[in-house]
């Protein structure tokens, strides 16, 4: 999976619609400054299939520095939550489905096993592998939490 830049997007309106380059560009750059405006401001932006937008307000925490281990003030501060809409959920479950396909067809039993190790497992439904393997002798998990 790659990065798709604005200017790609750009691009891609430009090529489908047909459209000048400058136009589609200034009516980007402008959706963009009216989100990141209306975000500012507080309000929640709803895109219908697309996804819903909110200001979120997060509270002051103390927190571990992880070097030092001692205890840190965080301030509170707001931040940008995103909750994915139908169309964004359908294309991400394809996604989903597709990367499951693959990872249960290289975790195949006939098509596991090297010349130093061996891996008996399962793929659930979330796509995490589940099973232990064995490597020169020593016995792991390959278990994991989504």
């Amino acid at each position: 999976m790659g990065t798709v830049t604005k200017k790609d997007l750009i691009d891609q309106v430009t090529e489908k619609t047909k459209l000048k380059r400058a136009l589609v560009r200034d009516v980007v750059h402008e959706l963009l400054a009216r989100v990141v405006s209306e975000l500012g401001a507080g309000h929640r932006l709803e895109f219908r299939d697309f996804g819903v937008f909110e200001v979120k307000a997060r509270k002051a925490r103390r927190a571990q520095n992880p070097r030092t281990l001692e205890p840190v003030r965080v301030p509170p501060k707001h931040t940008v939550k995103f909750k994915a809409g139908r169309m964004l959920r359908e294309e991400l479950d394809k996604l989903n489905r597709l990367a499951e396909a693959e990872l249960a067809q290289l975790h195949a039993p006939e098509s596991v096993g090297s010349v130093n190790g061996s891996v008996n497992g399962s793929v659930s439904v979330n796509g995490a592998l589940n099973g232990t393997w064995t490597r020169n002798g020593r016995a792991g998990s390959t278990a994991r939490t989504a």
